[in-house]
């Protein structure tokens, strides 16, 4: 927001928000486009334009506890599509046998009744206007969702980096849907961990690297990137910069001072995302 628009005015007017290239970069300058309402009202017929992203913690939680004030944050915000991360409920499938990240697990008496009352909440107005689609864990950890409303149909819908329909990301971290016009990616990105011998270190940089692939490959449209990115990429992100940069985990330091850190601002992972996003 920093960057590109310009803030409302006090007495309350709304000036049209334009597109101002960050001055030290270049390739802003050559790329940078402001849109004209021709250019939303051309588009708005086929594609998603308003989008809402929510870490929800546990959506059973927040369908049991918060639903009413969700219902009506929706229903004034009226977005286009909702992307929800940490939707912590176990995919479809018994014990020991292959899961279904795409269904909810109903095969137990509480699972049925878990899953009773989140399908019922989204059969609720408005949530019965969107199409919902889910990448859910084998476990009640991470997972996603992704309600897009009826009027706008993706080209297709995948689960994974690669754009493989039928793999899904591990732990369902990831939901990409393809309109005419651009992508939407919803991301629960694993969080970087605080020691290199637990591979929580690798496993983040395995996630950077296929996620600048990704946007690399990608290019021919634009990108709307939603979720829990797990980064905090700049100072002005933090409240405290210095002590998170300095954070320890028991006295432990990582063998590469660029791991040093809280995790989510370490400077490695700062980095790798600010590379993520010139690209």
């Amino acid at each position: 927001m920093k960057r590109f628009f310009q803030p409302i005015e006090k007495d309350g007017s709304f000036k049209k928000p334009t597109l101002s290239p960050s001055p030290s970069s270049k390739d802003s300058e050559k790329t940078a486009k402001t849109f004209t309402s021709d250019d939303v009202k051309t588009n708005s017929k086929k594609d998603p334009l308003k989008f809402l992203t929510w870490n929800a913690n546990s959506f059973l939680l927040r369908v049991k506890n918060d639903w009413p004030e969700f219902t009506k944050f929706v229903e004034r915000i009226d977005p286009d599509a909702i992307a929800i991360q940490e939707v912590r409920m176990p995919a479809a499938g018994s014990k020991g046998e292959p899961r279904n990240p795409r269904e909810l697990k109903d095969d137990t008496n509480s699972s049925r009744e878990e899953k009773k009352i989140v399908m019922r909440a989204l059969s609720s107005t408005p949530f019965r206007n969107y199409n919902v689609w889910w990448s859910l864990s084998d476990s009640k950890y991470a997972g996603t969702a992704l309600l897009i409303k009826n009027c706008f149909q993706p080209k297709r819908v995948s689960f994974s980096l690669d754009q493989s329909a039928s793999k899904h990301e591990q732990d369902g971290r990831v939901i990409l849907a393809e309109f005419e016009s651009l992508r939407l990616l919803n991301t629960y990105v694993p969080n970087n961990g605080w020691k290199e011998e637990e591979n929580s270190f690798q496993r983040r940089r395995k996630w950077d690297k296929r996620m600048l692939e990704f946007v690399l490959q990608n290019s021919d449209k634009p990108l709307v990137w939603c979720g829990d990115l797990n980064v905090s990429h700049e100072e002005i992100d933090v409240s405290h910069a210095e002590f998170f940069s300095m954070a320890k985990l028991n006295g432990y330091i990582p063998p590469n001072k660029e791991d040093c850190g809280q995790p989510g601002f370490t400077l490695s992972e700062r980095k790798r995302f600010g590379t993520i996003l010139r690209e």
